[in-house]
């Protein structure tokens, strides 16, 4: 794919080859310097929407006369992924069908102290499978435990990653591989956004322990920038895990309340996924079967938590919003959660969880159609029913299977007070998730917000 856009009264040149964009200069009413961007065309209302990634800060020209020749959705998933209760004992096969020879498995204290994490390498010890640990990862991970796990990866001369655990394993994992295959970013903080990496990272074969975050199939994950306080997305993919592993035995002993909120962290990328700027018919089919699925099965997960029905059905349904959302992007639910844990070291899903429903509230007005959808695939649409009325009902029971799993409903339940609110939205407003949400917000909007659920 070749395309040329030239529009000389706004100062932009982009020429796009293969799959990247790049531009010389952008003197917009934007303070960012994007490199890598993807365009978006809505011929139907005339407008261009320059995407940097899909998850990136985006600037909207309206009213152009516009020559584009043509116009090329990416969908980019795992190479192989393994789904099922045991599934973890493929890992031998794997392996050695992929010729690799010592693992440095990335996970947490807290996952080594409870067994989970020797799950897996029971499994690598049955079949003499090399290995050494790196466990430092923190539930909200930062730059230097990226960096602390480069230094082990490397003193373990492993040729390959098993990551083990919730997203932030994972996460960890891929800054890891990136890196030790791309040491020009080693500083970590580069990597924010949509870095110019050359090489794929380090293999990585993931193994989640929650159903939420589907790092084990996205293109992104996310680091804290721990001098600025703020939380990275970084988007390549390059970083992509070249084997997942759902098996839900490994999520058995989740506690309830974490698979509460990793699993309405999974409903937040649903719904954001369907709803985003980006969203398209492939990704739409992907994201109305997850939400199905996660309303389905999330109650039976937390309510029992040992039912291979639930955790399977949650494991699985995470992974098909993963597929989705990592392909298109997401809104302002993401946006203001990232500051939360951030700056108050909330988890990410109870960030998210919590948000969800006064979001979608906001963002009916932008998509009617979808929210009809969301009343079908949860089962509470009615014939007869107005789009508003579709919507509405929608959100209410949304909200309900917030209250039902015992997400926490008010920030103050979280520690965070009215004086937090203005850093709050001063991070959520330039979040690189923010621009794809349906809805255009202002950072008085998202202050507003905020207080709605104070």
């Amino acid at each position: 794919m070749h395309t040329t856009l030239s529009l000389q009264s706004k100062n932009i040149c982009i020429t796009r080859r293969d799959e990247r964009t790049k531009y010389n200069e952008m003197n917009c009413t934007s303070n960012l310097k994007i490199y890598h961007l993807f365009i978006i065309i809505d011929d139907c209302q005339n407008k261009i929407i320059i995407f940097a990634h899909e998850f990136m800060c985006y600037l909207l020209i309206s009213n152009l006369k516009l020559n584009i020749k043509n116009m090329v959705n990416r969908f980019i998933l795992n190479e192989v992924s393994y789904f099922g209760p045991g599934a973890r004992k493929e890992l031998p096969e794997i392996i050695a069908r992929l010729g690799y020879k010592k693992a440095l498995v990335v996970t947490d204290k807290g996952l080594m102290k409870f067994g989970v994490a020797n799950m897996v390498t029971d499994v690598m010890d049955e079949a003499k499978i090399p290995y050494e640990i790196y466990d430092e990862v923190k539930p909200n991970p930062t730059v230097t435990d990226v960096k602390n796990g480069v230094k082990a990866c490397k003193a373990a001369d492993a040729d390959f990653i098993v990551a083990i655990g919730g997203g932030s394993s994972m996460d960890t994992a891929k800054g890891i591989g990136i890196i030790v295959n791309n040491p020009d970013f080693s500083d970590v903080i580069s990597l924010e956004g949509v870095a110019d990496t050359k090489n794929k990272c380090v293999p990585i074969i993931a193994l989640p322990t929650t159903a939420g975050t589907a790092a084990e199939t996205t293109i992104n994950y996310v680091i804290i920038d721990e001098d600025k306080h703020k939380k990275m997305v970084c988007v390549d993919p390059n970083d992509i895990p070249a084997v997942a592993i759902i098996d839900a035995e490994l999520m058995y002993s989740l506690p309830k309340d974490l698979t509460a909120s990793t699993g309405m962290d999974a409903m937040t990328h649903a719904i954001e996924g369907l709803i985003t700027k980006s969203a398209w018919e492939l990704s739409d089919m992907f994201e109305i079967k997850a939400i199905e699925m996660i309303h389905k099965y999330l109650p039976i997960a937390v309510n029992e938590p040992t039912n291979p029905v639930g955790r399977d059905g949650m494991a699985v349904a995470q992974y098909v919003a993963g597929m989705a959302f990592s392909n298109v992007g997401l809104g302002v639910d993401h946006g203001m959660a990232h500051p939360m844990s951030a700056l108050h070291d909330i988890p990410h899903g109870v960030a998210c969880a919590i948000l969800l429903p006064t979001i979608m509230r906001f963002n009916v007005p932008a998509a009617l159609d979808k929210y009809m959808d969301i009343a079908k695939a949860i089962g509470v649409y009615k014939d007869g029913m107005t789009k508003e009325e579709a919507a509405n009902v929608a959100c209410t029971e949304i909200e309900n299977l917030s209250k039902l799993v015992g997400i926490p409903q008010h920030l103050t339940d979280l520690g965070i007070h009215e004086e937090d609110i203005p850093a709050l939205a001063e991070q959520a407003i330039n979040d690189v998730c923010t621009p794809g949400n349906p809805r255009d917000v202002t950072k008085d909007d998202i202050i507003a917000l905020y207080y709605k659920i104070l």
